[in-house]
């Protein structure tokens, strides 16, 4: 298989927990990305493209919440002047909504 057109290898890499500690080079290509270098040094074995879309799709699902909260959030002036008009509290509403609309999973 394949790595899938949308995955991002370095996210995926760190969902699986080998970002940190190997060493790896990525293609520059045009997406999709594929590894062209696993340094034999690395404490893990390279994950094959199967683990890393896997990954991938496990690190989107448990952070999509995140995206679609900041596609909603107001502007930080929007923000600053729900604050001036409407003090902290007032803001604090307006935010947990949103929160509230999109837990995290």
């Amino acid at each position: 298989m394949a790595i899938n057109s949308d995955t991002d290898i370095t996210l995926a890499l760190i969902q699986l927990g080998k970002s940190e500690k190997n060493s790896v080079r990525l293609s520059q290509s045009i997406p999709p990305h594929e590894i062209i270098e696993w340094h034999s040094d690395n404490p893990d074995s390279q994950p094959t493209d199967d683990e890393l879309n896997a990954a991938y799709i496990a690190w989107k699902n448990a952070n999509e919440y995140k995206e679609k909260r900041v596609k909603e959030y107001p502007d930080f002036a929007s923000q600053l002047d729900d604050i001036f008009h409407n003090r902290i509290d007032g803001w604090k509403s307006t935010i947990k909504a949103i929160k509230d609309k999109y837990p995290k999973s």
